[in-house]
């Protein structure tokens, strides 16, 4: 396949690079290539390209920014996707969504075809895009949460996970959630299952694609300490006495279920940390 990956500089961009290299042709798309909130641009480089494929790992992931910047937000997490959509014609389009299209009132994990309920710009975002990456011909959503790793010759780590381990190995107190429950994301899991689906030219759709088993934000830290060797102290918080500047889902826990049933059966969590941790040393 060839196969153009846009946002490739980014964490989760350079894993699916990583992943995709060797087996595929891959044309990586950047800023320093076109910018994705230029439509005549993107079309013209994508035209140039003729991917059978586009991946989309370009992102506004600011969520608390996004309340004060949302036409920001719409236009990568959205217009973008719209744009991409439309240049792939008959091949076909991954785009990445978020747990954060639910409204966290859930006591088991999500499924696809639970309805959305977006809190914020950042979330009604991201569900936009998912309904405009739907006009592709042959479309995979897949949401993914809380991503963590890095992938060879990409960027540091960063997000929720990566700071709090950066935190507890400086010898810090980080603030972890007592009760918001995830299904973190190993972005090489994440690139290897988005691959699987492709190869296997798998039913096109909606796919939760995270890491198995659940765990509170508390749970993860402990396991991270366990497997750094070190005694951490957390500043334990719960969700009610914590206000920030945008609105997050409490309960975000995915189901993977689909994506197994599909042929991708996810590792768990714990699996994925000891690993991450292992690679960035």
């Amino acid at each position: 396949m060839r196969i153009a990956v846009v946002g490739a500089r980014g964490q989760l961009g350079a894993a699916v690079v990583h992943a995709c290299a060797g087996r595929h042709t891959v044309v990586p798309v950047d800023r320093s290539v076109a910018d994705i909130t230029d439509a005549p641009a993107l079309l013209k480089v994508l035209e140039e390209v003729r991917p059978e494929v586009i991946i989309n790992c370009a992102a506004y992931n600011a969520v608390d920014a996004a309340e004060t910047h949302p036409v920001e937000a719409l236009r990568v997490n959205a217009l973008a996707v719209r744009t991409l959509a439309r240049a792939v014609r008959d091949g076909a389009l991954v785009h990445y969504s978020s747990d954060f299209v639910f409204d966290g009132t859930a006591s088991q994990p999500y499924v696809e075809s639970d309805p959305p309920n977006p809190l914020s710009v950042y979330a009604m975002s991201k569900l936009l895009g998912e309904w405009f990456a739907a006009d592709a011909g042959r479309a995979y959503v897949l949401r993914v949460e809380s991503l963590f790793g890095r992938a060879p010759g990409g960027p540091p780590a960063r997000g929720s996970v990566a700071g709090l381990v950066k935190a507890m190995v400086a010898g810090e107190r980080p603030r972890v959630f007592a009760d918001r429950t995830v299904t973190p994301t190993h972005i090489g899991d994440a690139a290897a299952a988005t691959l699987g689906l492709l190869e296997r030219r798998a039913e096109p759709g909606l796919y939760h694609c995270v890491n198995s088993g659940t765990c509170t934000w508390h749970e993860l830290a402990t396991e991270a300490a366990r497997l750094l060797g070190i005694e951490a102290s957390f500043e334990v918080v719960r969700f009610a006495d914590v206000r920030l500047p945008a609105a997050r889902p409490q309960y975000c826990a995915l189901s993977n279920a689909k994506l197994a049933a599909a042929g991708f059966v996810m590792p768990t969590w714990q699996d994925a940390l000891a690993r991450a941790l292992k690679t960035e040393g």
